[in-house]
């Protein structure tokens, strides 16, 4: 599997993070201590950026400064965090969609995680669209020019290769709403529906939330949860503003008991696929 620079910036924050704290270093000291050894251009605002991730491409140069106040002094140590660093500065395949997929956030944790539980109220999960449905939706969201909207098709048929039988991709699994159901175009129905029912297999499941189930534990919205394999959890929302992500424990453990509640008021595998199989193959 290609190796996300999403998920290295990520985990390097992280371990900053981390290493500030068990030495007991506020965020002005640590400012203040680099100012004074002339390690570069610092505040208190970079520090934090730092820490919260909030940065592209990580300086070197600037993690060396760290190491070297935090007292990491072992050459195996350090010289981990400098490939790390380097692997955070690499590009991701989404830069060459940057003027549809923006940095590409959301996709480059995706490319890398172990497992994704997702729930969709109102659209067919970005994984598992078809290119009609893809094509069907941007021109929903106002998209005119063909070849814009081609653009978008192609960045999200992209993202799809993470599912591809035989890729050492997540394992996947997705509770849609009956409403999404509903709002797939007429003329991509079938072969929208079709897809969901024989894409699946042991490591990707669909279920159904019906109307039926009523009021529910997600009814806020759409959420996913992406697990790793060395790193926590991310739980991932978004909206017509931005892209939301959650990384409190806290936070990890509501959405996850979220979700097992949804997946308990949803249709069985097997109900889920008949329930599929009815809307396009009405007795």
């Amino acid at each position: 599997m290609a190796k996300s620079p999403t998920l290295r910036r990520r985990r390097l924050s992280r371990r900053l993070r981390e290493l500030r704290e068990g030495k007991g270093y506020t965020s002005s000291y640590v400012t203040t201590e680099a100012k004074q050894r002339g390690k570069g251009k610092w505040s208190r605002g970079k520090l934090t950026r730092i820490e919260n991730n909030e940065w592209v491409r990580p300086a070197v140069a600037d993690v060396e400064a760290l190491l070297d106040i935090y007292e990491v002094t072992d050459p195996e140590e350090r010289q981990a965090y400098i490939t790390l660093t380097k692997q955070a500065r690499q590009s991701g395949w989404w830069v060459g969609y940057s003027d549809v997929l923006g940095q590409g956030a959301y996709v480059g944790l995706e490319l890398e995680a172990a497992s994704i539980r997702t729930y969709e109220a109102l659209v067919i999960p970005g994984l598992l669209q078809t290119e009609g449905y893809a094509r069907a939706i941007t021109r929903s969201h106002g998209v005119t020019d063909e070849s814009e909207v081609e653009r978008y098709v192609e960045a999200r048929m992209a993202r799809k290769q993470i599912i591809t039988p035989g890729a050492t991709g997540p394992q996947v699994w997705a509770i849609i709403d009956e409403a999404a159901l509903r709002k797939i175009p007429a003329d991509v129905r079938e072969e929208q529906v079709r897809y969901l029912i024989d894409v699946q297999r042991r490591d990707l499941r669909v279920q159904v939330l019906p109307d039926s189930a009523g009021l529910h534990a997600a009814t806020t919205g759409s959420f996913s949860i992406l697990d790793f394999q060395d790193d926590p959890p991310v739980v991932y929302r978004e909206d017509i503003m931005a892209q939301l992500f959650y990384e409190d424990p806290v936070e990890i453990t509501h959405a996850e008991t979220v979700y097992r509640h949804v997946q308990a008021s949803a249709l069985s595998i097997e109900d889920s696929r008949a329930a599929l199989e009815a809307l396009i193959n009405p007795s």
